[in-house]
């Protein structure tokens, strides 16, 4: 019996269940793609997870998702490090729409009057998805922030372990170096 045998004899509820398992693990994707346009400063990464028509509410920024794209690269680009991660998400598909609360922190390294700083964010994504052509993407991002923190910029172990690996922003990051990862 090959496996598309054993797809046939699926009960359909057991196919809605993977098909929406499935929905809702792209509709995650595209905030972890979202997160890595963000620190790597990759602006095509960044807004290939939006519909061409898709918006971006955050408050200070209001408007479509290409001005906010280059409203995050211009706001990220001047820091010496982003590094954003995910939280849990709570995804609820309708058909062809879903609707997601997803959780974020983001650290920047910001210098401020010659000094470093980390500044922490933390907050949620309230999204809107739209299923186009067979595709996920955001149709409309709000971010909520729900807690911010400047701290003086403290690299400890970073400054005392000089041979520790560091990562870097686009292509020169090793995530981005596939041929040499799959040589390691």
């Amino acid at each position: 019996m090959s496996v598309a045998d054993d797809i046939v004899t699926l009960s359909r509820q057991d196919f809605d269940r993977f098909t929406l398992a499935a929905d809702k693990r792209e509709i995650f994707e595209l905030s972890a793609t979202y997160m890595r346009g963000l620190d790597r400063l990759d602006r095509d990464l960044l807004l290939s997870v939006y519909h061409e028509d898709a918006t971006d509410d955050r408050g200070f920024f209001k408007g479509d998702a290409l001005g906010f794209v280059e409203f995050a690269m211009g706001a990220l680009s001047p820091h010496a490090f982003n590094h954003h991660m995910l939280g849990q998400a709570n995804i609820d598909v309708e058909g062809d729409v879903a609707f997601g609360e997803v959780y974020f922190q983001a650290f920047h390294r910001v210098e401020e009057d010659g000094e470093e700083k980390d500044f922490v964010v933390l907050g949620r994504y309230v999204d809107r998805y739209e299923r186009r052509g067979g595709v996920w993407k955001i149709a409309h991002r709000t971010e909520l922030n729900d807690f911010s923190q400047e701290l003086a910029a403290s690299d400890f172990w970073l400054k005392s372990t000089p041979e520790a690996l560091r990562g870097f922003r686009g292509q020169d990051d090793l995530s981005s170096q596939r041929e040499k990862v799959r040589g390691l």
